[in-house]
């Protein structure tokens, strides 16, 4: 058990960053609690796709997008969605998306410093924590279904080869021959070797809080309300149920939420949540033996312990609003059209809010108001790759140690200043 020696630290989120925070914050000395008001890794930690992306380098806008939103949009298979009521809110932060395509270069530089170390600091948790079992490095596909979608595509393969990432690109029939489930349909595929997966998002967040339990951390299951502050930082947190609970230092990693909470703290940010839907194939059938990403249709599917996962799409209506189980209803029909044979009679629908900035990058960093307050969210389609890095870089903050990489294209005020 390690010995808390540098103070208490409130980690406001069980989500994936907010574990692994919590898991390196405990090895520079510091005493945990979690806080949060569901089980740690129920949320949007535990319905993503499982990768774990070293070349995770193409930020989502990217020059000319402009030119296919319209088009998603009246596709009821398409990848977003925006509900009538809410797409007047959606509007400035869907500006500052498109906006950001100018300077996708310096995002996907930012990401890959970010996520080059992914699966070495990863393994550095999951060892102690019994997990590595978990983590599968069979690398990871794009496949496409014509030529121009393909050749549309050279812009992110070009950014993944600056990054020295191995990438292949395939014939129909070579994809075929590593994943024979697949259909005919399919004519050209990319294929990233060094690419790793977890098999089980769900458990590997629970082995995770256990190790942190095991390690003297506790969990707070409350909802946070605010914030105390005083000349010399953030003093404590209020929950809704009234409570006070002082902490020494704050991190705030409480996933499409979390804007609200720095706004709070007078450090508004434009976050917004991109609903993702999925669908377990408990008995598909058959097992893909990687993530395999489908480039025209924007989802993505892989083998998981429970079944077979496709996940994937967005949908913008806000934090409250009730579920669409129609955009999972649209992965049902993915999975007849893209495979030979899928048996979807059993299929399992979630849903999840997944944490989206206009630039792709993620909040990292301190706060540049309250000395003991740091902030790590906003991870979006990456929040499994970033988690264990992001940990990393939060325990080097909290203890006072310059990171490890530039943390300033992360900064909480880059859309404020």
């Amino acid at each position: 058990m390690s010995v808390a020696r540098n103070g208490h630290v409130a980690v406001i989120g069980a989500g994936i960053i907010g574990l692994c925070s919590a898991a390196y914050l405990q090895r520079e000395g510091f005493r945990v609690t979690l806080v949060d008001a569901e089980e740690a890794g129920t949320m949007a930690s535990f319905g993503n796709a499982g990768a774990m992306w070293p070349h995770g380098v193409v930020p989502m806008a990217l020059p000319g997008i402009w030119k296919q939103v319209p088009g998603w949009l009246m596709d009821p298979l398409g990848p977003l969605a925006v509900r009538l009521g809410y797409a007047a809110k959606a509007a400035p932060w869907l500006m500052k998306f498109m906006a950001a395509a100018k300077h996708y270069e310096a995002q996907s530089q930012a990401l890959a410093d970010l996520h080059r170390p992914v699966r070495e600091a990863y393994l550095a948790l999951t060892d102690d924590a019994g997990a590595s079992h978990l983590l599968k490095q069979t690398g990871g596909l794009t496949v496409y279904e014509t030529e121009q979608a393909f050749a549309g595509d050279a812009l992110g393969r070009g950014l993944v080869r600056r990054q020295g990432h191995r990438v292949e690109e395939l014939t129909g029939d070579e994809l075929r021959q590593l994943e024979p489930a697949l259909g005919p349909r399919f004519v050209r595929a990319t294929y990233f070797p060094d690419g790793t997966h977890c098999r089980n998002p769900g458990e590997l967040c629970r082995l995770l809080a256990a190790m942190v339990r095991a390690a003297g951390g506790e969990h707070l299951r409350a909802k946070v309300a605010g914030f105390e502050t005083g000349t010399d930082g953030v003093t404590a947190l209020t929950t809704t149920d009234g409570q006070r609970h002082a902490f020494d230092h704050f991190v705030i990693a409480a996933g499409a939420c979390s804007h609200r909470l720095s706004a709070g703290l007078g450090e508004p940010f434009p976050l917004e949540s991109e609903r993702g839907y999925h669908i377990s194939l408990p008995h598909a059938g058959f097992e893909t033996g990687r993530p395999i990403s489908f480039g025209e249709r924007k989802f993505m599917c892989t083998t998981m312990e429970p079944g077979l996962r496709l996940a994937g799409t967005v949908e913008f209506a806000g934090l409250e609003a009730p579920e669409n189980w129609g955009r999972a209803d649209k992965l049902v029909q993915h999975a007849r059209d893209v495979f030979r044979n899928v048996d979807t009679s059993q299929a399992e629908p979630w849903m999840g809010q997944r944490p989206a900035t206009p630039d792709s990058l993620p909040v990292i960093g301190r706060s540049k108001k309250h000395r003991n307050v740091a902030y790590a969210f906003g991870h979006g389609h990456l929040g499994l790759t970033g988690g264990a890095v992001t940990g990393r870089h939060i325990a080097s903050i909290v203890a006072g140690r310059v990171p490890e990489i530039d943390l300033s294209p992360f900064a909480i005020d880059r859309y404020s200043r």
